[in-house]
């Protein structure tokens, strides 16, 4: 049966986990399979408040249940962040393009996050560690305003025991418990991290941190067609039909939201 884009399927909240004080991890079941690609978001209903669009942050494989790693800023995600298992959501998708992985076989992968970028990044993550075999390594990049507002911060040690992968996070401002760098995450892009004649970098975060990362990517000489940048806009509808996600003219739910810097780089002000 084709997919009805339109139509929410049904789905049950079977557990919430706090990450920080204003981001929390819903797992939740449709009772449709739906399956999803790294890189590809979803429109999740709240009743009688409406739907917005986040990423999936869980492993793609993984399909019986589906999570979202949620911050608080508006009326959707308020009612979202109040909600306790046993209640129910709506889904619509997956939308989007993905991320390009076979693509990248053979490569060394520099991944950089801030804030709550790390959430898509993390279905990115679970994707990658599928194809070990396949890449040269992971050097995983991650910038938090501090450290209690790191999220996953039981599984990120996990994930830096994996072979090829290695994690480095900085926050902006540290406390007495933080061991490690100080600044802004472009402080920890280092000539050396990889081989950019033989690499991608892939980019999430906020608007501003992924334009100075962005910049700092080309200073190391990364080719415009080597940086992968998540532009997640205003994707009401996920169909193109609402246009108020467009990026020149591209429209960043049907082309996106996954672009690289060589097709976006003329764009004024694509931030």
């Amino acid at each position: 049966m084709e997919q009805n884009n339109y139509r929410p399927i049904k789905a049950k909240i079977e557990n919430v986990i706090t990450e920080t004080s204003n981001i929390k991890t819903f797992v939740i079941k449709p009772e449709e399979p739906i399956s999803f690609l790294a890189g590809q978001f979803m429109q999740v209903t709240v009743p009688g408040m409406g739907e917005s669009p986040f990423t999936p942050s869980s492993d793609p494989k993984h399909a019986e249940s589906i999570e979202f790693t949620v911050m608080k800023a508006g009326s959707v995600t308020v009612k979202l962040h109040s909600m306790k298992p046993g209640e129910y959501v709506g889904l619509r998708g997956p939308f989007g393009k993905p991320y390009p992985i076979s693509d990248f076989h053979g490569k060394d992968i520099y991944v950089v996050g801030g804030g709550v970028g790390l959430a898509p990044l993390r279905a990115l993550l679970f994707a990658l560690f599928h194809e070990l075999d396949h890449l040269n390594k992971i050097e995983v990049r991650f910038g938090s305003r501090s450290p209690n507002d790191i999220s996953y911060k039981d599984a990120i040690p996990e994930w830096a025991k994996r072979p090829k992968t290695n994690i480095n996070i900085t926050v902006d401002m540290g406390d007495p418990s933080w061991k490690g760098n100080v600044g802004l995450v472009t402080t920890i892009l280092k000539d050396g991290d990889v081989n950019v004649k033989n690499a991608v970098a892939i980019v999430c975060g906020p608007p501003i941190m992924m334009k100075f990362v962005n910049k700092r990517l080309l200073d190391m000489s990364f080719e415009p067609k080597d940086i992968f940048l998540s532009m997640e806009k205003n994707m009401s509808c996920g169909i193109g039909k609402c246009f108020h996600c467009n990026l020149g003219h591209f429209l960043c739910c049907k082309d996106g939201p996954v672009f690289t810097w060589e097709q976006i780089k003329d764009i004024p002000e694509p931030w």
